[in-house]
Order: C-alpha cells, then sequence, then structure tokens
C-alpha cells in the first residue's frame, strides 16, 4: 500500500468517526471537537496576520522582495479579499467583496481594516459553525464543485497560513520577528 493510500484511509477513518460523533451530537450544549478545531486554528491564522500588518512599519507595506511577488501591503489585502471568498461560500451567499478588491489599497490604516472588516464577517461564520453543520454540503469556493461546509473554512485557514508564510519571510528580510516566533511570557505564579 502506497503512503498515499494510507494516507486517504486515515483521512477516511477520521472523517467516519466526526461523523458517527456528529450523528450522537445534539444541539443542547454538546460537545464540539471539530467545530471547535476548526475555530481555534481560524483565531490563530487570524491573530498572525492582524498582527504582522500592525508590526510592519507603514513605509514597509510597499517591499516585496522580487518583482514577481505581491507587496507586503498587496498579501494583506489579498487575504482580506480571499477571506470574503471562503467565508461567504461556507454561509452560503455570495461574496459581498470582490476577491481583489483590497489589493490595491495604498494604506496601512486601510488594509487592516479591510483585514479587520473581512475578519468580523468571517468570525459569524465560523462562531455558527457546528460539527453537523460541519458536514453539511455546500457549492465550494473557487469553482471547486460540492463539498463540505468545513473544507470551506479549513481551505481558508490553509490559505491564511500559506500567506503567513510569505508574510513571515517579509517580516525577517526587515528585521521584523514575527507575531509567532515572538517570546512568550510565561504564566504569573
Amino acid at each position: 500500500m502506497t503512503r498515499t493510500q494510507m494516507t486517504g484511509i486515515g483521512l477516511a477513518g477520521a472523517l467516519l468517526v466526526a461523523a458517527a460523533a456528529t450523528q450522537a451530537q445534539t444541539r443542547g450544549g454538546a460537545p464540539q471537537p471539530v467545530a471547535d478545531a476548526v475555530r481555534s486554528a481560524w483565531d490563530g491564522a487570524k491573530k498572525n496576520i492582524r498582527d504582522s500588518a500592525e508590526f510592519m512599519p507603514e513605509a514597509k507595506f510597499t517591499f516585496k522582495p522580487v518583482d514577481s511577488v505581491r507587496t507586503f501591503g498587496q498579501l494583506i489585502g489579498h487575504v482580506a479579499g480571499a477571506n470574503y471568498v471562503f467565508c461567504s461560500a461556507a454561509k452560503g451567499e455570495k461574496s459581498p467583496q470582490a476577491e481583489a478588491a483590497f489589493e490595491s489599497l495604498a494604506t496601512k490604516a486601510a488594509l487592516v481594516k479591510a483585514w479587520d472588516e473581512s475578519v468580523t464577517y468571517c468570525n459569524g461564520v465560523f462562531a455558527a459553525l457546528t460539527d453537523r453543520s460541519a458536514a453539511e454540503t455546500i457549492d465550494m469556493p473557487f469553482e471547486q464543485g460540492k463539498g463540505a461546509r468545513v473544507s470551506a473554512l479549513i481551505g481558508n485557514v490553509g490559505h491564511l497560513n500559506e500567506h503567513y508564510g510569505n508574510i513571515v519571510t517579509y517580516l525577517r528580510l526587515k528585521g521584523i520577528v514575527p507575531p509567532s516566533s515572538e517570546p512568550r511570557t510565561p504564566p504569573a505564579p
């Protein structure tokens, strides 16, 4: 058996376990381990992007390491626009914003505002997620056919983390420690 086949079988098994757990749950305060895990991943990804935008000085929002990539500001605008695409699909509605609407914003304040508004829109979608609704079939973003609602939200988190990787490089090239690498303050005794 190949590694790919083993991975596929493992993923299928995990989904079956999650589906069985979902069917056994009721809405009245039942644990929501799948939805909670997705929300936790969302919380971490959105914090890293927001903190990165805060850490980068406005004068460096036009920085790009080479001509063939986006500027730092365009990256922030790109992920803000993509939030609407992923979350509107999960919500079952047309995106209220064009995906590329924010890449041309020129100031840090405008880009951070666009980011914050996209997060506010997505927060409602992630908050409404339950283990049961995670398995519901939706029209996937980017014309990918049909899929589970949770797939769109996991795709959103993955997309944010992908671009956070780019952002980390931009920050490091400017001598800035990325948010996820900052020293942690130990809890008070």
